[in-house]
């Protein structure tokens, strides 16, 4: 996709932000598109803007975060349905301590009103449980911060969770906890100007990898980081991740750390929680993840064989087991935009 020279106007970018909002579910994703610009602008002095961000609030003026920060709101709920106001093109809500606003039946009421209004909807972390507040998720799929998951699950049971996903598009965007939202506004920029200027964008802000929406929120490598074991186990966990086709059998990983097979369970287990067995499993799935979701030319025997697996049938049935769905059905819901399978 080339990047446009110009929209008619600038699309407008807006947070809904409410008092006790956290302050980077609204700057983050902002960031994104107003770095989107500074890059074109850095190129092309002369270059329209080809978005307009902003922050809105309950009314114009301070607004106070979680953290103690205080954001400025552009404009009040209110003004933006005024007749002649701007017209906003992509709208998400930022997430953090909610319980007031969720109670607010005026702020839920402007949330569905904008709905219809808007080119594009969409939630940050907790956000999602305004959304789902306002009946906007009702019959769809969705996510949030992996800690409010089951509370969400049980207070809307009309949208389907997913537990494990970054963010999730199904009509309306949701997304896993606070840094996630830039995971989602990348997407979103993606859509807009092309992938290799969101790339671009997320290099320059030194976000370490763009990552694609089914992801897990927890990598094996930041479980391997929360379990905090020695160094030398450090060091063979972080191999098994980049070496997922390698022979990774008990005996053939003790071996690499200079242990007896037996030991090594052992001690595996009671540092890690989990058995050497489903560690690998998890590893690999992951990778085929990942596989599935950025390269949609390969073959399911091709990401079998690149995950160490034998062949496609194992995927289906380690994907069945651990996600329910197959490799085809996860690579139709999760794979990159405009990727075809």
């Amino acid at each position: 996709m080339e990047i446009p020279t110009s929209y008619a106007e600038p699309r407008r970018i807006a947070v809904a932000a409410f008092p006790g909002c956290q302050s980077l579910d609204v700057l983050g994703p902002l960031e994104i598109f107003s770095t989107a610009d500074a890059l074109r602008l850095y190129r092309d002095p002369e270059a329209r803007p080809l978005f307009q961000v902003e922050v809105l609030g309950p009314s114009a003026g301070p607004l106070r975060t979680s953290s103690g920060l205080t954001l400025v709101a552009d404009r009040g709920f209110a003004e933006v349905e005024a007749p002649d106001a701007p017209k906003v093109d992509t709208l998400l809500v930022a997430g953090g301590n909610l319980k007031s606003a969720l109670r607010n039946k005026e702020w839920v009421d402007w949330l569905r009103r904008q709905e219809p209004r808007v080119r594009r909807m969409g939630a940050v972390c907790t956000g999602s449980f305004m959304l789902a507040e306002a009946g906007i998720l009702n019959g769809r799929r969705a996510t949030t911060h992996w800690a409010a998951a089951d509370h969400f699950d049980r207070k809307y049971s009309e949208v389907e969770v997913e537990r494990d996903a970054i963010y999730v598009a199904d009509g309306v965007y949701t997304s896993a906890g606070v840094t996630a939202g830039m995971d989602l506004a990348l997407s979103l920029l993606e859509q807009d100007i092309g992938r290799e200027a969101a790339l671009e964008v997320a290099r320059y802000l030194v976000i370490f990898l763009k990552r694609a929406g089914g992801q897990s929120q927890f990598s094996g490598r930041l479980a391997a980081q929360a379990a905090q074991p020695p160094s030398s186990w450090d060091r063979l966990l972080t191999w098994i991740a980049d070496h997922p086709d390698e022979n990774l059998t008990v005996e053939a990983l003790a071996a690499r750390v200079h242990l007896s097979p037996r030991h090594f369970s052992r001690l595996f287990s009671r540092q890690l929680g989990t058995t050497p067995a489903k560690w690998v499993e998890k590893t690999r799935i992951d990778h085929a993840r990942g596989l599935l979701e950025e390269l949609p030319e390969l073959s399911l025997d091709e990401v079998a064989r690149r995950c160490g697996l034998s062949e496609s049938g194992v995927l289906r049935r380690l994907f069945i087991r651990h996600l329910g769905v197959t490799p085809g059905e996860y690579r139709r819901r999760f794979s990159a935009p405009g990727a075809t399978a």
